[in-house]
């Protein structure tokens, strides 16, 4: 049996094979665990016009967010790079906004893993607190 940390990369590596990147051939893959045990997986969709493009953290988010989730543990991204590649600016945010202080676990495909929280990625993010 495996344990939930793999089964949750397992996921990531299999949405990573159904990116589309076609312009710059990085496919990368996410599995976003709901805290009632539900995976929403999302892979990199490119766009020629580039601005259009959306990553997979994005697309797990918005697929567990389009079907009523609202609770999130842990988000698994992976990418076949050498050096861990971590979410970009605007996923960081829309986590921020919709998971919180997630942990975020970071692998590529010959194994090597991180696991961080969200707060250690996003130091002083902007969010709703502001508004308060």
């Amino acid at each position: 049996m495996k344990k939930p940390g793999q089964v949750l990369v397992d996921a990531a590596r299999r949405a990573r094979e159904q990116a589309r990147a076609k312009y710059s051939r990085f496919k990368v893959g996410s599995a976003l665990l709901c805290s009632d045990g539900r995976v929403f997986t999302g892979c990199n969709i490119e766009s020629s016009s580039y601005g259009l493009t959306i990553c997979s953290e994005r697309v797990a988010l918005f697929k567990a967010l389009s079907e009523g989730a609202s609770s999130f543990s842990r988000i698994v991204v992976v990418a076949d790079t050498d050096e861990l590649t971590s979410p970009c600016g605007a996923c960081r945010q829309l986590l921020w906004d919709f998971c919180g202080d997630i942990e975020i676990v970071l692998t590529n495909l010959a194994g090597k893993s991180k696991t961080a929280h969200l707060a250690q990625l996003f130091p002083e993010p902007f969010g709703d607190h502001l508004f308060h």
